[in-house]
Order: C-alpha cells, then structure tokens, then sequence
C-alpha cells in the first residue's frame, strides 16, 4: 500500500469526444506548418524533402514492409500579375475567403510568404477563421448527399 500512497488519486472523467473546432484548427495549422518549412527552405535555396511512410507487399516474399515516399508539396503562393506574390490559404482543396470575395493576400516575396502565413497560424490558433472554415465544411457536406431515384408506378 505504500506504492499507492505516493500517487495522487483523483475523480475524473474520461473527455466524450475532441472539439470539432479544434480539430478542424489543428489540421489547418498542421497544413501551414508545412508551407512555411516549404517556404523557408525556398528563401534559402534548400531543396525540401519530405517524405511519407507506405505500407507495400513485397511480390517475391509476400510479406508487408514499409517503405518511404517523397511528398508532393504544392505551394499556395504564386506571383501576380504585378509581380506582387499571392498567398491563398488552403483548407483541404479549398481556398479559405478570409474576407467575403477576397480570397488571396498580397505579399512581397517569399519573405513576405513567411510571415504572412505566421500571421495566419496565430489567427487560426485564435480561433478568428472559424466561421470561414464552418462555412466551407458546411458546403462540402451539403454536397455528399446521395440522390434518390424514385421509380414511377412503385409505391
């Protein structure tokens, strides 16, 4: 009993489930991490490779082995028309309105990339783009909808 002298009990319930807001920030933010090692790794003219880990029977043995892929990483910036560089954030394959009809910011350089998308972390983090990302999980699932078929003359 001594052992369990040394602990400290307490009453506590087990969470019923994670926050879907959170959930939704935090794969977001994991996206922007990852567009700012890729453009950290630009403005110092570093190649950036990532990799990812797939499972694959190999033919010969039959046996499951893992093994390592490169990552495709696409950056969400591109250079304007006015040779300004345009940032667009990303939720998914969507692009996030951060403003309703203003779907891109206006930067100067990758630099600019940087720590545009440092700004946009702690506004994430923040909670400030919630109703934005609500709004396009909201479109998305609309759209799942299966049809129906109804048949004429069954009942």
């Amino acid at each position: 009993m001594s052992n369990l002298s040394s602990l400290k009990l307490v009453a506590a319930k087990p969470r019923k489930g994670e926050n879907p807001r959170e959930v939704r920030r935090f794969k977001l933010v994991d996206k922007i991490d990852t567009q700012l090692l890729l453009a950290r790794a630009q403005h110092e003219g570093t190649p950036l490779q990532l990799t990812r880990i797939k499972t694959a029977i190999d033919l010969e043995t039959g046996l499951k082995q893992k093994i390592e892929l490169p990552r495709k990483i696409k950056p969400w910036w591109w250079n304007g028309e006015n040779g300004k560089t345009n940032i667009a954030l990303k939720y998914g394959s969507k692009v996030i309105e951060i403003s309703p009809g203003l779907n891109a910011i206006e930067t100067e350089g990758v630099g600019g990339v940087i720590t545009t998308l440092e700004v946009l972390k702690s506004a994430v983090l923040g909670g400030e783009l919630d109703a934005q990302i609500e709004g396009l999980n909201k479109k998305t699932s609309a759209g799942l909808k299966r049809p129906t078929l109804s048949l004429k003359g069954k009942n």
